[in-house]
């Protein structure tokens, strides 16, 4: 891992339209690749993640590198030892192959336990896999068809 220090700073709902603006943009990619209209970050309205934010069990924090926002993480945790939930994490395209998003797990895990996670992606995005897996999740064994060219996997830790 690359020797930087990056943290997790709490989003408000001040902060929807730069997470919004940011997703989009770091989904764009997939989204031209897959033409997932259904299930891509990239398709959703910027009223999603207001809503999202205002849910109380959503925490969604802004990835930041130097003081720079590069990304950001949503975890859903409703507590009481409930299974936790990544949906989505992202990092903007130029920050990409860093280690950032396996710094902000961790981070994440810190922050909400290092047990009982969830999350889904994109069977066909090999690199997505294996940052998920080199992170200690496994596959659940459930796969979700979206298009022809699409599958959703889903892992757990």
């Amino acid at each position: 891992m690359n020797n930087f220090d990056i943290c997790l700073v709490r989003a408000s709902l001040a902060d929807a339209k730069k997470i919004w603006n940011m997703q989009k943009e770091a989904f764009a990619e997939l989204f031209e690749k897959y033409q997932d209209f259904e299930t891509s970050p990239a398709a959703e309205p910027l009223e999603k993640t207001i809503f999202r934010l205002k849910q109380p069990e959503t925490y969604f924090y802004m990835i930041q590198l130097d003081k720079q926002t590069v990304g950001a993480v949503r975890v859903v945790d409703s507590g009481n030892n409930n299974r936790k939930r990544i949906s989505p994490i992202f990092i903007l395209p130029k920050f990409r192959n860093m280690g950032i998003a396996q710094k902000a797990i961790i981070l994440a895990e810190k922050i909400h336990g290092s047990k009982n996670w969830e999350l889904d992606t994109i069977i066909q995005e090999k690199g997505n896999c294996h940052l998920y897996e080199k992170m200690g999740y496994r596959t659940a064994g459930k796969t979700k068809i979206i298009n022809d060219k699409l599958t959703l996997v889903f892992y757990q830790k």
